[in-house]
């Protein structure tokens, strides 16, 4: 056998396994968020992994570095369709939306969470397997639920502990009616014609295809040529300023402060009217925490009825990163009890005594062998199960063991048909 075939294999790049410890965090920001999220009505949705690629192409936009180059897309073997690992979500979920007819009873508030897919060079915050959360509002067109969406942000940051002065800003912009959009892009066009000389190859390439995106260059040498381009906002007509006015008096009114940006255009196609993004300045060059808009005219752009929407996205990977940064969380333990089986006989028994326990609703682990009882407290102190249930000899015998509360080290006999209520009480004293 060739040591090819017997080396380990590794994990792709920028795809990460996530280990039990790291678990703790991930499934407490989850039902923390998700907790917000139900508060303001938001039910669960799931899409799948696999999409069409024609899906993105429509929704997100031919001409967009995702579609251009970040993609995972493959033909399918079997029957030659054209399939991409999802890059993003919304997409998705309108697909469903329109599929299912999920609009049919009147507007839907939807969440999700799971994996997104994009090939791009991995580094601290940005992976080729990231994962998001992110809400839907289908069906809504009034500037108010805008307003919400960033509220029900507002909220969340409070909820996972951030500290105010840690707290990501907002910073907000519209882009205007589709209308409003196309004069705009006329007048970038011509611009940046003129400017011609002072643009890179991205550029370049963007002028005639896709202007708005030159303005969200990363490229320092084009900031000044930048600056001075048409402003959206001179195209903006009367529903587009009210629109966008409405939203600021909500955020005012509920003291959220906000920096109005209006280079602000997000990556994707598909947004209108709204758009915002939550920055920070302590992660470095992944400043964008949370993001997204509203996007009026996508569920048409994917073969249904026209119908508002508003969404946004937060990046796992990064929230957790500021978390640790300004917040560590003090993360539940996962489990409630470790049993400690000493003497002959006692792994079978401590078996059955912790399905007993289970069935009354305790975490418990079991090991799989026998140990000494000071290995074996070492590893339930490891474990940070504060309960420890110890079944020596005089225990077996007498048809009792002792509970342990590890952090105080407070212990008693018990029968096994009490431990049950002794450790509950136990847990509820010292919670």
């Amino acid at each position: 056998m060739s040591t090819a075939q017997t080396s380990p294999l590794r994990a792709v790049k920028g795809m990460n396994d996530l280990l039990p410890e790291d678990m703790r965090r991930w499934q407490w920001l989850e039902a923390t968020v998700a907790s917000v999220f139900q508060r303001f009505g938001y039910r669960a949705i799931r899409t799948p992994i696999v999409e069409p690629t024609a899906l993105f192409v429509r929704g997100i936009g031919e001409v967009t570095d995702i579609v251009e180059k970040e993609m995972y897309s493959f033909t399918d073997a079997l029957n030659g369709e054209a399939l991409t690992l999802r890059p993003e979500n919304t997409a998705a979920v309108v697909r469903a939306a329109i599929e299912h007819n999920l609009l049919y009873d009147g507007p839907q508030r939807l969440w999700y969470f799971g994996p997104m897919f994009r090939h791009e060079r991995p580094q601290k915050g940005r992976y080729r397997q990231f994962y998001q959360f992110g809400v839907e509002a289908l069906g809504f067109d009034a500037p108010e639920i805008d307003a919400e969406l960033l509220i029900l942000t507002a909220q969340l940051w409070d909820a996972l502990g951030i500290p105010r002065a840690a707290q990501p800003s907002l910073q907000l912009n519209s882009l205007g009616l589709p209308a409003e959009r196309a004069a705009h892009r006329e007048a970038l066009q011509a611009y940046f014609r003129d400017h011609a000389s002072a643009l890179d190859a991205e550029a370049l390439r963007r002028l005639e295809t896709n202007p708005l995106r030159i303005l969200d260059s990363k490229n320092p040498e084009l900031a000044a040529v930048i600056a001075g381009a048409p402003q959206l906002a001179d195209f903006w007509g009367e529903v587009s300023r009210s629109h966008l006015a409405c939203v600021q008096r909500m955020l005012d009114a509920e003291g959220i402060a906000y920096t109005l940006q209006p280079r602000l255009v997000r990556g994707l196609d598909y947004y209108s009217l709204t758009v915002f993004e939550w920055v920070t300045d302590r992660l470095g060059a992944q400043g964008t925490v949370c993001g997204g808009g509203r996007y009026d005219g996508l569920s048409e752009m994917l073969g249904g009825k026209p119908s508002p929407a508003i969404g946004m996205a937060l990046g796992v990977e990064r929230l957790l990163a500021l978390l640790e940064e300004v917040a560590p969380p003090a993360v539940p333990r996962d489990l409630d009890v470790y049993v400690v089986p000493v003497a002959e006989g006692a792994l079978s028994q401590a078996v059955h005594l912790a399905s007993t326990l289970r069935r009354a609703g305790l975490r418990v682990h079991v090991p799989g062998a026998l140990a000494s009882l000071k290995s074996q407290l070492k590893r339930a102190a490891a474990s940070q199960a504060p309960v420890a249930v110890i079944l020596g000899e005089s225990e077996l015998a007498a048809g009792q063991a002792a509970v342990k509360h590890l952090p105080t080290g407070e212990q008693s006999l018990v029968a096994h048909r009490d431990l049950p209520s002794t450790i509950q009480a136990l847990l509820a004293r010292h919670a």
